[in-house]
């Protein structure tokens, strides 16, 4: 055990960085997850900062999983990981039924939390839509599970999605109160870390709309399992306007599709949209897509090549798991048990 982890009631300033991120294993990747979170994990990873990347079964099943599909889902999910670049030996990588910890804080922070404060969170609304009253308790309350997921390892850092972004002031709240009703200086504060070109993917077949593995259009999105020929054929595909780029940022304004694929380009070149429209500043459509389907290919496939063959063994992706469980309760047991002596329960000297 190291040092961060013997002595996690550091007072907040005084708390080492570390970071806390998961993805649910709710269907197959898409290249919104790799850009929008994966690939900033395993740049994060290479920073010298301490990381914890979680796979977070919990969360998928606040809708209905079948679970054979759940399992593999989550294994697929470990394969994305590692085959981004994600390495088991320098990031903590786990999924999060594994630890119990993350229900056991859960609940807690499901009593610190406030009804208000989760009848006022989007996503809710939005997976819900009409059947408000269909939606399991987990899909309301699952943000406190969420809050729980991050303040378990003290965090400090998250690197969230702008749809994410609300969540996390949340899990500030829920923070914050805890160490009042309380009075400690406990939780640490968690900061997001939104960063990146393509921070927030959109749809092939609409700018306006986010990529999803939801969408019933195939089309619509680059799956992480895709092979080379299916990349290259989506991007031909994808819906554009009839004019040619622009040579700054300012001239996709008003252009969600253009703005889209050039965003995808910039973030798989790793550079900037403005240098990346001073390469395509006035091609058109039919110019820039070869160039982008090259570049998507190149990055890509190589990683779907890796995922099919680490799921030929799903024996080492449990292990992996495994092994990544126990460091991650390593972590979270002194916290779970300060929190609990905190709470005024029990517990065995």
């Amino acid at each position: 055990m190291n040092e961060a982890e013997e002595t996690p009631e550091a007072a907040n300033g005084a708390l080492a960085p570390r970071v806390f991120s998961g993805i649910q294993p709710s269907g197959g990747l898409t290249l919104g997850n790799y850009l929008g979170a994966i690939k900033r994990f395993v740049e994060m990873q290479n920073s010298g900062i301490e990381t914890i990347y979680c796979i977070v079964d919990l969360h998928a099943i606040t809708v209905w999983q079948e679970p054979e599909k759940l399992r593999h889902a989550t294994r697929e999910l470990c394969a994305g990981y590692i085959a981004a670049g994600l390495d088991p030996g320098k990031s903590v990588l786990f999924n999060q039924s594994q630890v119990s910890a993350h229900a056991e804080l859960g609940w807690i922070f499901s009593c610190v939390a406030r009804i208000g404060w989760l009848n006022r969170m989007t996503q809710f609304k939005d997976k819900a839509g009409k059947n408000r009253e269909k939606a399991s308790v987990g899909l309301f309350s699952y943000p406190t599970l969420m809050a729980a997921d991050i303040l378990l390892y003290h965090a400090t850092h998250v690197p969230v999605g702008e749809d994410q972004k609300q969540h996390l002031e949340l899990t500030r709240d829920i923070a914050a109160k805890f160490n009042h009703d309380y009075g400690v200086d406990f939780f640490p504060l968690p900061e997001p870390v939104i960063e990146g070109t393509a921070t927030r993917v959109m749809s092939l077949r609409d700018g306006s709309k986010k990529m999803s593995k939801s969408d019933p259009s195939d089309m619509s999105r680059i799956n992480m399992t895709d092979d080379a020929d299916t990349i290259a054929k989506k991007i031909r595909k994808a819906r554009t306007d009839p004019d040619a780029l622009p040579s700054e940022a300012a001239g996709l304004e008003g252009r969600p599709e253009a703005r889209n694929l050039v965003s995808i380009y910039a973030a798989l070149a790793d550079t900037s949209i403005d240098a990346a429209l001073q390469q395509v500043g006035g091609k058109q459509f039919s110019q820039f897509k070869p160039m982008l389907a090259e570049l998507a290919v190149e990055k890509l496939a190589p990683i779907a090549a890796e995922m099919k063959r680490l799921m030929q063994d799903p024996g080492h992706l449990d292990a992996v798991l495994a092994d990544g469980a126990t460091r991650a309760h390593r972590i979270a047991a002194p916290i779970m048990e300060r929190t609990l002596d905190i709470v005024g329960m029990v517990r065995a000297r």
